[in-house]
């Protein structure tokens, strides 16, 4: 007779078999989630809090609402672009000095939060109105050549949070072009620990013991950088010289977030729609949050798919409506917009998540992390989470990814870098129709029927976590 307490869903648990593998999985994608979420949302513009919120809603909220089994939902580093675009708009000032400057960051915060609820409104329509085909609408060389543009962003933006730098540009090319003076003006501690981060992130890909592979290399760069800024003592305000340079520290290179996580839950500000400087600003963010967001979360889910070991697939409707809910519910508290995440997604798989409940238990999790342990994340130096979010931006520019494209033919690799390039020179929105009209282009004069414009000519590469 068969097992009564076995199910049919062909992986041989039972019920809290499958409970304990999804517990220990989402245990393991929390330690690897908890940086990135901090490191995420100050990239943002938002405080490190928002990006807890976020995971926290995605793992709560939409396992009861989509039936895609092994993708974790959260802050994604590929819609940092977008969201410190709209607080930019909105008057965000990155290091502010004065009072009245920490008031406009607070009320751009809470515009970009407005547009965050509104653009998960969207989402929950496409959702609705079965609008889960819309990644096949674009090119996906075009896709790829902005998230690589996004990846060279980030990059760009972190570097100087690293190296303990303040920078002086704001546009993408200009940040880049100050890499080298920042890098002559580094902030010898910070810069230390920033280093050593990124040595760690890099490096830690060539290990071959498979036991010490296991260990997330977040985990590893926390378990090193920690101990550095206690060394180094960030968290008392001095002042030290090095070679006749005169240098100050502070807390204000370490993580914050509050004691009191209640303190920390922070309102959408809706009237930015009705104000003449903001309101159009505004519907242009509604709609890169809600299309971008669809459509990396789309495919980042597309891509799970493929990976799961049992070839269960995603219902992209019910996944939309899933991350539009859970979005709406983190605008609202103050959380940054999610998606499904591709790097976590497959952290969660290699940790042997067997069902969507991993999910669960890694925003229960984090919950507890940021309710009990305050202090402890407190203690994290900015600089490692800058580390993590140039190796990010790295893997998304990758070289491979030139090289991948070139070999599904020249032409896609036009598309690819002319994405990459107007998106550097425009701004994501003008970059991704430059990008589709460069395919069109190309498609009309070498004769080909416009309905492949919209076919896959690309596939999505998976990049190891370590």
């Amino acid at each position: 007779m068969p097992d009564s307490s076995r199910n049919s869903n062909g992986d041989g648990l039972t019920f809290l078999g499958r409970m304990r593998a999804d517990a220990l999985a989402g245990f393991l994608v929390f330690l690897i989630a908890l940086p990135l979420c901090l490191a995420i949302a100050k990239a943002s513009g938002f405080p490190e809090i928002a990006g807890v919120f976020t995971a926290v809603v995605g793992g709560l909220i939409t396992p009861w609402i989509s039936n895609s089994q092994l993708t974790i939902k959260g802050p994604a580093a590929g819609l940092i672009v977008i969201v410190l675009g709209a607080v930019t708009d909105f008057g965000f000032t990155p290091t502010p000095q004065s009072a009245s400057e920490i008031a406009g960051n607070l009320a751009a915060y809470k515009m970009a939060l407005a547009v965050g609820a509104v653009a998960a409104v969207v989402q929950i329509l496409f959702g609705i109105f079965r609008a889960g085909g819309l990644g096949e609408f674009f090119p996906a060389t075009a896709v790829h050549g902005l998230l690589a543009a996004i990846g060279i962003i980030i990059s760009s933006k972190q570097v100087p949070v690293a190296l303990g730098v303040t920078p002086h540009g704001r546009e993408p090319l200009e940040l880049l072009a100050e890499i080298p003076h920042e890098i002559l003006e580094l902030n010898p501690e910070i810069a230390t620990i920033g280093i050593v981060s990124l040595l760690i992130l890099f490096l830690y890909p060539l290990i071959k013991n498979p036991i010490l592979r296991r260990v997330p290399s977040p985990i590893v760069v926390l378990a090193v950088a920690i101990p550095m800024a206690w060394f180094f003592d960030l968290s008392h305000p001095h002042d030290y010289s090095v070679l006749g340079h005169h240098y100050s520290v502070n807390n204000k290179f370490l993580a914050s977030v509050p004691s009191n996580l209640v303190s920390a839950v922070t309102m959408p500000d809706f009237s930015v729609f009705a104000q003449s400087a903001y309101c159009w600003k505004a519907m242009k963010w509604v709609l890169m949050f809600s299309l971008i967001g669809s459509l990396e979360s789309l495919l980042s889910a597309k891509a799970i798919d493929i990976l799961d070991p049992q070839r269960r697939k995603t219902n992209f409707n019910r996944d939309l409506l899933a991350v539009g809910v859970a979005n709406l519910a983190s605008s609202m508290i103050g959380g940054l917009p999610m998606i499904s995440e591709i790097v976590r997604s497959r952290a969660n798989i290699d940790n042997g998540a067997k069902s969507k409940f991993a999910n669960l238990f890694h925003g229960l999790f984090l919950l507890l992390a940021v309710a009990l342990a305050a202090s402890l994340i407190r203690m994290i130096p900015l600089a490692a989470l800058g580390a993590m979010l140039v190796y990010t931006g790295f893997r998304l520019a990758h070289p491979r990814e030139f090289l991948h494209v070139y070999q599904v033919g020249r032409e896609q690799l036009v598309v690819f870098v002319g994405t990459i390039v107007a998106v550097l020179a425009t701004d994501l929105l003008i970059g991704i129709f430059i990008g589709i009209g460069i395919k069109l282009l190309i498609q009309f004069m070498n004769g080909v029927p416009i309905k492949s414009l919209f076919m896959p000519d690309t596939e999505v590469q998976q990049v190891d976590e370590h």
